[in-house]
């Protein structure tokens, strides 16, 4: 009798377990978190995707997103690219990067990593 007893436990805890989360209201997972591009935390590569971060990036260090070489970066941030180019990629230059990428709608916070 005890083995039927947690046999039907067991069946019938799944279902359960399955039924609570059923009942969880969708809004969890309909709220997708959304943010905006950063020159420290998305990659390049990210950013050469999008054609307006892209001419956000050519609008502050002209030429950059042209260079032959930029492909090599893509899986760097901006930040990373700053040791390389500390004359054309400076601080300021990095934060006005950053105040233009607030202005372009909020990306998926994967895509915006």
């Amino acid at each position: 009798m005890r083995t039927l007893m947690a046999a039907a436990a067991l069946l019938l805890a799944p279902a359960t377990l399955v039924n609570a989360q059923a009942a969880k209201p969708p809004a969890a997972s309909a709220t997708a978190t959304t943010a905006h591009y950063s020159t420290s935390t998305t990659e390049i590569g990210t950013l050469l995707d999008d054609p307006a971060a892209k001419a956000v990036i050519e609008k502050h260090v002209p030429g950059m997103t042209t260079n032959d070489q930029i492909d090599m970066a893509r899986a760097m941030t901006l930040k990373d690219i700053q040791q390389y180019s500390p004359d054309a990629v400076t601080d300021k230059v990095l934060a006005a990067i950053d105040a233009d990428f607030a202005k372009l709608p909020a990306k998926p916070a994967a895509a915006a990593k």
